[in-house]
């Protein structure tokens, strides 16, 4: 996807892509004063393309924005934060309904041509006296909103506002993408990652909207976890507003794999902040598995062992537990020969052959005190490589997680 890329950095985060406008508000759905809804809106209807979680356990608002961009065309998305409208039921998809019609009407556009998302707690009615007041407030401050301020409306337990923009130049064209995300904890998002919204203004076609959006999903939102669990509402989602001009850019466009690349950028920089972000983490893990049979048994492997509560918790205590690397290695599904594995903690060999490798324990110590901690396992089997990112279980994430709901 144009690997060789170069890209500018630039501020405005989801904004800063011409053709889009976007507000968050207070409308007492959280604590007062906490921004809790957003609307995010297009000049019109734009090529666009959305993933979605593949839990079970969809919320209303995944199924109904599931069928709204099916068209491939969308205008806006409007997102609340601190209710996940999860387990409501028929009334929870006439609440998210609602939403729609009410973002349609102050846009003047079809319901259909509207997303919807919502994130917070599980099981509980949605609070329509505050959401609906809160999207006609929303609305009526499109032009003046800023970027930070919708990033902020889509938080939950995030620590700070996750967003990022890059130009890129193409075949005489410039082009900026741009995005936001919110996620800190129930993350392993077996398709995108909690919430993600990435725009760009290059006339990108509906259907290289999907592959683009795919494609980079794949390469990162896909390869992040903090706690092995996905959400009933997780989705990401693309809107292509063509204002930066030119004609339509479809798949085999030679400014297509520009285009792409810039966006799978803006998706790498937001999956890692959530990785970061992760709730009590101390420490930022990349996971690499090499050597594998084949990429997806790399891959497999490496979330394995990212995914070890055992493992993470090794790394927040900073101990070099090579044994916990081969056990969760070992419990994977990935082709694995016990001889020939090899484990290297922050560039330190601690396991060569399948067996301990001696080191210096006070020097792993100190190289995982570190913020970043790198991770590789050779499987020296084939070519296969992956990479993921995680980070460390901490005392915290337990205390934050255990006081949820009180």
């Amino acid at each position: 996807m144009g690997s060789d890329t170069t890209f500018e950095a630039v501020g405005g985060g989801v904004l800063a892509p011409q053709g889009f406008v976007a507000a968050g508000v207070a409308a007492g759905i959280k604590k007062p004063g906490k921004l809790d809804v957003c609307v995010l809106a297009a000049h019109d209807a734009v090529p666009a393309a959305a993933v979605f979680t593949k839990n079970t356990m969809a919320a209303p608002p995944v199924v109904l924005s599931r069928r709204h961009v099916a068209s491939g065309r969308i205008r806006a998305v409007v997102t609340n934060s601190g209710n996940a409208n999860a387990c409501t039921g028929d009334p929870g998809l006439s609440d998210a309904l609602r939403m729609a019609e009410a973002v349609a009407e102050g846009l003047e556009c079809a319901p259909t041509d509207v997303i919807v998302a919502s994130t917070g707690v599980i099981g509980v009615p949605m609070p329509m006296d505050k959401v609906l007041p809160g999207i006609s407030g929303a609305l009526a401050n499109l032009k003046t909103g800023t970027g930070e301020q919708a990033a902020r409306a889509i938080m939950t337990t995030d620590t700070f506002a996750k967003q990022t923009a890059v130009r890129v130049h193409a075949h005489g064209h410039e082009y900026t993408a741009g995005g936001m995300s919110k996620g800190s904890g129930m993350i392993m998002p077996n398709m995108a990652t909690m919430l993600a919204y990435v725009t760009t203004d290059a006339p990108l076609t509906p259907e290289a909207c999907d592959k683009a959006l795919r494609d980079a999903v794949d390469l990162t939102f896909n390869r992040i976890t903090v706690d092995s669990d996905t959400s009933t509402n997780d989705m990401c989602c693309l809107l292509a507003s063509g204002a930066a001009g030119g004609d339509a850019i479809g798949t085999d466009d030679p400014a297509y794999p520009a285009v792409a690349s810039a966006i799978l950028h803006v998706c790498r920089e937001l999956a890692r902040m959530i990785v970061r972000d992760g709730e009590g983490a101390t420490k930022f893990i990349e996971v690499t598995v090499r050597g594998a049979a084949s990429d997806a048994d790399a891959r497999e492997a490496a979330m394995s062992i990212a995914n070890s509560p055992l493992f993470k918790t090794a790394i927040f205590g900073g101990d070099a537990n090579w044994g916990r690397v081969v056990m969760a290695l070992g419990k994977s599904s990935a082709r694995v020969d016990p001889s020939a594995v090899e484990v290297v903690f922050a560039g330190i060999l601690t396991c060569k052959d399948g067996a301990a490798f001696p080191f210096d324990e006070e020097a792993a110590s100190t190289a995982l005190a570190a913020d970043e901690v790198e991770v590789l396992v050779d499987l020296h089997i084939g070519e296969g490589r992956s990479t993921v990112w995680t980070c460390d279980l901490s005392y915290e994430y337990v205390r934050i997680n255990g006081e949820y709901r009180t």
